[in-house]
């Protein structure tokens, strides 16, 4: 198939390279020219601007995957290549929108015959090579038609250990991405996704943050304890019940680094936390530990601990993160 792919940062080149892998061809644009050619350099077709892209794409219907940071740059080129595309065309918001925006977007690209798909995308840096897990929103037609797309970038049911029950279950879920539903289902559950992350991360971070200070002056004497928290992170990833991708990162960075001196412990939020606590409120569902670790990322702005320098650890390690000020 061929794809028209707008934005090619950390996840949207990756996702390019990816689908050219798998022999599909890629017509690729970017406000950076060298992000462009890099591209071109390895087979992609490049596009100086979105017209460019959209005279370059020969296949019907005309296909064309967003990667942009939510909000008004996204919102902006959705508008302008629902203006160019023609009945039928498909485009897709693989960044992380909040859901009611792709709801009100593909109803106004609807009235022109254009489909809008939104796609949760997790796998950060590592999904050129693991793989990108995918929640979908849109029309089934549309999502069918891009099935071919999304078995390229997933990570397919090798990437995890079959569920009990499910040996031979051949749904897109084991091969990992999902039809969630209607337009800004997709986004819904990536938001979802993204606040249990939140709670993760800290449930780490604070637990570590315990064991670091073990050794400070306020403990007795004989109860102090120098943990090697390296060490401690590796044999948790080996048969522990709180072993993760996300205690691999950390492991990671605790090797390469003990203190993690690199880090200050400024931890941003990208947003995806805050929508999830607006829809636990609409919904009058309690997320007391998504609350909290939402404010500590507040907390972590005014004065830094070890717990926030982990937490910086892990974003780095997963989406690459870089913090204010050290891009």
């Amino acid at each position: 198939m061929q794809i028209g792919v707008v934005g090619l940062g950390r996840m949207g080149a990756n996702i390019a390279r990816r689908l050219m892998r798998h022999g599909h061809a890629c017509v690729v644009h970017d406000v950076h020219e060298s992000a462009v050619q890099a591209l071109v350099k390895e087979g992609a077709q490049g596009a100086g601007t979105l017209d460019e892209l959209l005279a370059a794409l020969q296949g019907k219907p005309a296909v064309v995957w967003v990667m942009l940071p939510a909000g008004a740059v996204t919102e902006d080129v959705v508008a302008r290549l629902g203006a160019r595309l023609a009945a039928g065309d498909i485009v897709i918001d693989g960044g992380n929108s909040f859901y009611r925006d792709d709801i009100r977007r593909a109803g106004s690209l609807a009235a022109r015959g254009v489909r809008y798909v939104d796609v949760g995308t997790s796998g950060g840096v590592w999904g050129l090579e693991r793989g990108y897990c995918m929640m979908i929103g849109g029309e089934r037609a549309a999502v069918e038609h891009l099935q071919p797309v999304f078995e390229a970038l997933a990570p397919g049911a090798g990437a995890a250990a079959p569920t009990p029950g499910r040996e031979h279950d051949e749904a897109p879920a084991v091969r990992g991405y999902i039809h969630a539903g209607p337009v800004g289902a997709g986004h819904f559950v990536k938001m979802v996704h993204n606040g249990i992350e939140y709670g993760l991360m800290q449930a780490y971070a604070e637990g570590f943050q315990i064991l670091h200070s073990r050794a400070g002056g306020g403990v007795p004497e004989a109860e102090r304890y120098a943990f090697d928290l390296a060490d401690i992170a590796e044999v948790w990833r080996r048969g522990s019940v709180v072993s993760s991708w996300l205690l691999d990162l950390t492991a990671a960075a605790l090797a390469r680094d003990p203190q993690l001196g690199g880090f200050s412990g400024r931890v941003e939020d990208s947003g995806e936390g805050r929508w999830t606590l607006d829809a636990a409120v609409e919904q009058a569902v309690p997320a007391p530990v998504l609350a909290a670790s939402l404010f500590a990322r507040f907390r972590s702005r005014e004065a830094q601990s070890f717990s926030d320098q982990m937490l910086s650890a892990m974003r780095l390690g997963f989406g690459g993160h870089v913090e204010p000020g050290k891009g």
